[in-house]
């Protein structure tokens, strides 16, 4: 049997974790391993529009453009970091993974430039879109009901064929990837007041809280979580991670159907507080990026916008805020149609 992505605490790339959560000097040699093979992202300004209507003047909102990055999410981070773990054998039976489509997609694509072949369980309710994405890059595509489901059946492939679990959250491989996104914010912007991240499983939020907080503890970091898919806040309130009966929100990306022990430690251990969003909310929150920023999101990158000017608004007012806008993976007809409903 193959070791999961989550289970590689020591490989060639990665020294044994004195800690559980990502070192800075973990997450420096992650950026320079990753480095040519990952994009750089941007930061931009938001001056005009709600955040000139809704804050006050001196509140600055920075934007970290994650959904500019090959695959169109911060995925490819953790992805990569995964793949470059695994020695010729592993590479030889393949990996596997389960996905709404974001991760699939980074996992295609990694395992394309790794020379291995992916199998990918993903719901049927998943973009069209991104599914051909995943073909596109050689995977084997395999749908079925549910993200349960998904899991599962990437699960039975790592036991009867010996592959490897690349999965989209859990596991300090894929932290230490994500976590590269906080160390180019800290560079671009080394003196924010809060960082406002979106919390599927909760993989990016550890990441960029971990070295968020390494870098600067006085920043706060809050992770956003949709109402209908919040087993990290829910996890938060218990003390321990927890599973949902059911997952149900606009936000594919953001439906993770429990929290795992990892990344809720990492998450437990720097983020400031979770908090919760309505659907609604983040439908306000892809109108307000497309019209005033011209930004073409999926709902999930649009949750910080909407905790901003949402649950958060009192909290950020009057602070220099980063907005994790985290993936843009999204179908031309969907992305009208819940513009349309944020615009109402």
């Amino acid at each position: 049997m193959s070791l999961a992505c989550q289970d590689v605490a020591t490989s060639p790339l990665s020294s044994p974790l004195s800690s559980p959560f990502p070192s800075l000097h973990d997450v420096q040699r992650t950026a320079a391993r990753l480095a040519g093979q990952v994009l750089e992202t941007p930061v931009w300004r938001w001056h005009t529009g709600i955040v000139a209507q809704a804050l006050s003047a001196n509140t600055e909102v920075w934007l970290k453009l994650e959904l500019f990055q090959r695959t169109g999410t911060f995925k490819l981070r953790g992805a990569l970091n995964c793949m470059a773990a695994l020695d010729a054998a592993a590479l030889q039976r393949g990996v596997a993974a389960a996905s709404a489509g974001n991760h699939a997609m980074a996992v295609a694509y990694a395992a394309r430039a790794a020379g291995t072949h992916a199998r990918l369980a993903m719901p049927r309710h998943a973009s069209p879109a991104r599914i051909a994405a995943c073909q596109a890059d050689g995977a084997e595509v395999q749908l079925v009901d549910t993200v349960h489901q998904a899991f599962a059946l990437a699960q039975r492939w790592v036991e009867e064929e010996g592959r490897t679990m690349i999965h989209p959250f859990e596991g300090p491989l894929t932290a230490e990837g994500t976590a590269t996104v906080g160390l180019e914010l800290m560079r671009q912007l080394p003196d924010l007041d809060a960082v406002v991240v979106p919390v599927g499983g909760g993989g990016l939020c550890a990441g960029i809280a971990a070295a968020v907080k390494q870098i600067k503890p006085a920043c706060q970091v809050f992770g956003i979580e949709p109402f209908g898919a919040d087993a990290m806040y829910r996890s938060f309130r218990a003390g321990e991670p927890v599973k949902l009966d059911r997952v149900d929100t606009i936000a594919d990306s953001l439906g993770a159907p429990y929290s795992l022990p990892y990344s809720y430690g990492v998450c437990r251990r720097f983020v400031d507080d979770i908090v919760r969003v309505w659907d609604e909310e983040l439908c306000r929150g892809m109108h307000h990026l497309y019209r005033d920023m011209k930004l073409t999101c999926e709902p999930a990158a649009a949750a910080a916008t909407a905790a901003l000017l949402g649950p958060l608004r009192s909290r950020l007012d009057g602070k220099r805020v980063a907005l994790i806008v985290c993936g843009s993976n999204i179908d031309a007809a969907r992305f009208a149609e819940l513009v349309a409903r944020g615009a109402g």
